[in-house]
């Protein structure tokens, strides 16, 4: 097993900003994204921020989606990583993109690899954290 799973990192703008707070809506637009994606939703929990903003966390059998929202920006961070070969998650991106009214997207995508899978110009050096 090289490849662990495929991680979306997606950023939207110019989204619709009462959608980006609503929390009620966005628990809907992340079921709907992790049901598209074909994934498992095990757990979802949502905060409301005051004075705006919400934070959205679905526990996938398959990984995660979480969404950060900055409805002030019209501005949302999303990040979708799902293991197992039958998970899409540029699919959820979509749903979430096209939920939100996103006028403008940047989405990077790359697959998640096991060390024993890389070259050896493609290794990291450890670098100490702190």
């Amino acid at each position: 097993m090289d490849m662990v799973g495929k991680h979306c990192i997606l950023e939207l703008y110019d989204c619709d900003s009462s959608k980006l707070d609503d929390e009620v809506f966005l628990r809907s637009a992340i079921t709907q994204a992790a049901e598209r994606a074909g994934a498992t939703l095990l757990n979802l929990i949502t905060h409301q921020f005051q004075p705006q903003g919400v934070t959205g966390l679905a526990l996938l059998a398959e990984s995660h989606i979480s969404i950060h929202t900055w409805p002030e920006a019209g501005y949302a961070a999303v990040d979708v990583f799902t293991c197992g070969d039958h998970t899409m998650p540029e699919k959820a991106c979509a749903v979430l993109s096209e939920e939100l009214g996103s006028g403008h997207q940047s989405l990077r995508s790359f697959r998640r690899r096991t060390p024993a899978s890389l070259v050896d110009s493609e290794r990291q050096t450890s670098v100490p954290i702190g």
